[in-house]
């Protein structure tokens, strides 16, 4: 009876434990299971709704391709998170509680693709991928990485693109607070405001053209031309 008491209390700590690790924190840059936005320089300016994304691990690290065969790991690249969305593990094809299987599980399940059980081993077969693929803003970008694991990780069923993995985080991303929105968009509001004050209509031409030009290459290469966006 001692035994089986015990065993439950040290399975309440897991759980006690693994919830602990799920919270949200952003202040030390951790967001459990979540995929995260913040803005670039310049082109976020321009047009405020395209940033650099990333995707974290169920510890709340973030990962988030950066360059050429480099993924970063927790060191989010282009500055702190201003957006994020946390993804259920409820609606993705991974086990909900990795952390309830004992080791001896873990051996018995040591077949190819055993990774595919669980979030985090999901995300490492997509980060050992890009560890190997060259960094491209037009053809194979963070949101091509974000896109993979989320297509792996079998969220809603899969088929994500670069395309509407933007569209949901820009209408289902949380700020992560009102000063952080502030960050985000304020720049895009002096430039706007400038623009106007000194190029009037020109100014306001040439940003539909730079904006239409640049969704509409996203847009052409994911369903029109399908080889040219890698994911």
């Amino acid at each position: 009876m001692a035994l089986m008491m015990e065993a439950n209390a040290d399975n309440e700590n897991v759980l006690m434990m693994e919830g602990e690790t799920m919270q949200i924190d952003p202040k030390r840059a951790r967001f459990p299971c979540c995929i995260v936005w913040t803005p670039l320089p310049v082109i976020s300016w321009l047009i405020p709704f395209i940033g650099h994304i990333g995707i974290c691990r169920e510890d709340g690290v973030i990962l988030d391709f950066a360059g050429p065969n480099f993924v970063c790991v927790d060191n989010f690249a282009f500055g702190s998170v201003t957006r994020y969305l946390q993804i259920s593990k409820e609606k993705c094809c991974v086990a909900p509680y990795p952390f309830l299987y004992n080791s001896e599980d873990r051996d018995m399940q040591a077949e190819p693709g055993e990774d595919e059980l669980t979030w985090d081993g999901a995300l490492r077969k997509s980060t050992q991928e890009f560890q190997h693929r060259s960094y491209n803003l037009f053809t194979c970008n963070c949101h091509s990485f974000v896109a993979n694991n989320l297509n792996r990780l079998g969220f809603l069923s899969g088929g994500w693109n670069v395309v509407n993995l933007a569209v949901l985080i820009l209408f289902k991303g949380r700020w992560v607070s009102t000063a952080s929105m502030v960050r985000a968009l304020l720049p895009s509001v002096v430039v706007f405001a400038l623009g106007l004050a000194f190029g009037g209509l020109t100014f306001l031409t040439y940003l539909a053209l730079f904006t239409c030009l640049l969704v509409g290459w996203f847009l052409l290469g994911t369903y029109c031309f399908k080889d040219l966006i890698h994911l």
